[in-house]
């Protein structure tokens, strides 16, 4: 298979494990910088540009878009479901999952355990948002934010107010959420692909930060989940419409809480923590699903 992946930095760990596995599967890989394509909107047929050049037709794309460019990221997805290419993760569930308060309404909606989440436009309604968020300590959540960044811990209801009338101020959408305290600083990541949990890993936060992201110092072990916990990410990973993605969650007193659905998980910490070959996991299931005679016959409409 000709399989092409849309990513800004082809050395990242994870983007040059999966050209490893696809390459030793014998597909030709190719990596396209996202925001160097440019599309033919109004054609009969629709088509790609890329560095001045049609693109050549590909049986199958891996979207690796950085949030800072989720729009224009999604856009090009959209325009390879419209040429029928197979897509491991399509737009709008891409979409979803990056709207953080969309992701979460969506997950109440389907039962999903969630942390008591709040959200409001008013600086005025701070207090409110507060009390019914449980007071603090309490997170508070840019909603556009990743990798821990835009993620602050308000240890006392003043901190709390003074942050959310801060970034409301600014008119900068947050959210706040009751903290976990029984999490003690860690989390699960469970990696689902396919509709199946294929490996877990439990992050613990660097001293002194409640945030677990590997970005940020933390460290991972592998995990054994629960029944329950991978009924949970398997279920958020429906409700997302995701083939693959990473469901972070909390072991809280009242079972598995869903913090984020990460369309564009790492791989590195991952197969590390696991000994797992996630990387061919996932080829593995675009040569499952990526079928020419099937996704060039009924392109999306």
């Amino acid at each position: 298979m000709k399989i092409a992946m849309l990513s800004r930095n082809p050395d990242l760990y994870s983007h040059r494990r999966l050209k490893e596995a696809a390459e030793a599967r014998g597909h030709e890989f190719e990596v396209i910088n996202t925001t160097r394509c440019y599309m033919n909107i109004a054609s009969r047929r629709p088509e790609i540009y890329y560095n001045g050049e049609l693109l050549p037709e590909y049986d199958a794309v891996i979207p690796r878009i950085g949030a800072s460019v989720t729009f224009y990221g999604m856009a090009v997805v959209r325009q390879f479901e419209m040429m029928g290419v197979y897509c491991l993760n399509k737009s709008i569930a891409i979409g979803r999952s990056r709207d953080k308060l969309r992701s979460m309404q969506l997950m109440a909606r389907e039962g999903i355990g969630l942390p008591v989440t709040t959200f409001a436009y008013d600086p005025k309604q701070t207090e409110e948002v507060v009390q019914l968020a449980g007071g603090a300590p309490l997170v508070i959540k840019l909603l556009e934010g990743t990798q821990g960044v835009g993620v602050v811990l308000a240890d006392s209801d003043r901190s709390a107010r003074s942050v959310i009338e801060a970034f409301r101020g600014a008119k900068i959408n947050i959210m706040a959420q009751e903290f976990i305290k029984e999490a003690k600083g860690t989390d699960i990541r469970a990696f689902v692909i396919g509709g199946r949990v294929v490996a877990a890993m439990k992050r613990s936060g660097a001293e002194g930060e409640f945030r677990s992201n590997l970005h940020r110092g933390g460290s991972a072990q592998v995990a054994k989940i629960s029944p329950e916990e991978r009924s949970t990410a398997i279920r958020a990973a429906k409700t997302m419409g995701l083939s693959v993605c990473g469901v972070d969650m909390l072991r809280s007193n009242h079972g598995p809480v869903v913090m984020e659905v990460n369309s564009s998980p790492g791989i590195e910490g991952i197969e590390k923590a696991t000994e797992k070959d996630v990387a061919t996991m996932i080829i593995e299931h675009i040569e499952k699903n990526a079928d020419p005679s099937k996704t060039r016959a009924k392109a999306v409409g």
